[in-house]
């Protein structure tokens, strides 16, 4: 069984993620050399993940003989630096959200990886929870039907770092910090060969003296006539809420990844600590997770990514992906400027074409059956429509539902 070595780029909230996860998880991939802009930040990352090498040299990182494997944990406005030094150095390269700051850097990105032949593979990690995973295989073995709407939502009171705030550096505010998490997955429940086509968009800053957006939601019209539709916010208070639903034409889901999932715990604040990523309070009731890492994806993103490179195949979320969430994102942002729909410009499509949702037509007694329903004394209802004179009835009966053909 294969292992690799890797330099993790960056020693913030993400680039402890990452270690915790490739060190606790499957401790066969290691990280041996950590970069940090902050040489005392670097030499306390290594010693507290006991990695054996450490350097503010962002080359020399990338390089490193040590290491196979580059991941980048940095700013956005970095990555592309960063990926164009793995290029250089012909290191595979696994890169965190958003993968650029708009849709012409994510693409020069692309290319860039693309050219140079080496595995680039997206950190989305919010399309590998548990709950996700489960998901999408429901709604890819049929059992809800076509997926007609898929709603995302991820609010906290806002990041953990200072450039996150500075739309400079960002590219944005809570659209590029989360509703980049939102967008894929609603790719992923519509399918991602079904091709988003245009955006409308609010947003405003409501809250923090910012010249970034603390709040969001936008509806995402796909080829097929689904609708996707997200909610961010940087200034939700109570910690950090991601749900996600979807309806189809033959089922639901609904999942609720990280407030409120079941497991609670009260304190008073005695011996006061980490409870969960985003919590406001050390003390009163909380609302954790059991195992943070698992919960968000991280443990099943990686293990996917070195799976693939072992295996010479694509991983679920790939460079391309990043790029079709930062078009996304582009619109969202035209789109709350002319207040209309706006398209979503991608330079290539490489997803596909699908057909409409069609109607499923069902038949009662020569006539349309448009919905039926079991009454409370065991009746049953039926609405249906005369295609001859357009006319719609209801129908009561003591037969059988009928079924779909």
């Amino acid at each position: 069984m294969s292992s690799h070595r890797v330099t993790m780029l960056g020693t913030g909230l993400i680039g402890l993620f990452y270690t915790q996860t490739l060190h606790g998880k499957r401790s066969r991939d290691r990280v041996e050399v950590v970069y940090s802009r902050s040489r005392d930040r670097a030499e306390e990352f290594a010693a507290q993940l006991r990695i054996p090498r450490s350097t503010t040299d962002l080359e020399a990182a990338v390089a490193h003989p040590e290491s196979d494997t580059v991941v980048i944990g940095l700013p956005n406005h970095l990555h592309e630096e960063a990926v164009e030094l793995c290029a250089r150095h012909g290191k595979a390269v696994l890169c965190t959200k958003p993968l650029a700051r708009n849709a012409e850097e994510a693409k020069r990105i692309l290319d860039t990886v693309e050219r140079a032949g080496i595995f680039a593979g997206y950190l989305e990690d919010l399309v590998y929870t548990p709950k996700t995973l489960k998901g999408l295989k429901a709604v890819r073995s049929g059992q809800i039907g076509e997926v007609t709407w898929a709603r995302s939502r991820e609010t906290h009171p806002g990041p953990h770092s200072a450039w996150f705030w500075d739309a400079k550096q960002a590219g944005g505010g809570a659209i590029v910090d989360l509703g980049c998490h939102c967008i894929e997955i609603i790719r992923n429940y519509v399918g991602k060969e079904n091709r988003p086509v245009d955006v409308m968009c609010w947003l405003d800053t409501l809250v923090h003296p910012i010249e970034a957006e603390d709040n969001a939601i936008a509806l995402i019209r796909f080829e097929s006539g689904a609708i996707g539709q997200f909610e961010v916010s940087w200034t939700f208070r109570g910690g950090m809420d991601l749900r996600d639903e979807v309806a189809g034409t033959e089922g639901t889901i609904w999942a609720n990844h990280f407030l409120r999932t079941g497991f609670e715990v009260f304190s008073s604040g005695e011996g006061a600590g980490y409870m969960a990523e985003k919590a406001e309070t050390v003390s009163g009731w909380m609302f954790p997770v059991g195992d943070e890492v698992a919960e968000l994806g991280y443990v099943d993103m990686f293990a996917d990514m070195f799976d693939a490179m072992d295996e010479g195949r694509e991983p679920m979320e790939t460079f391309y992906d990043g790029y079709v969430v930062n078009a996304v994102m582009d619109a969202c942002y035209r789109s709350a400027e002319s207040r209309g729909w706006e398209p979503v410009e991608l330079a290539a499509w490489r997803g596909g074409k699908v057909g409409r949702i069609a109607p499923n037509r069902r038949e009662w007694d020569g006539k349309t059956l448009i919905k039926q329903e079991q009454m409370p004394d065991g009746r049953l209802k039926l609405i249906v429509k005369d295609e001859t004179t357009g006319e719609f009835a209801d129908v009561v009966t003591e037969g059988e539902p009928a079924s779909t053909p």
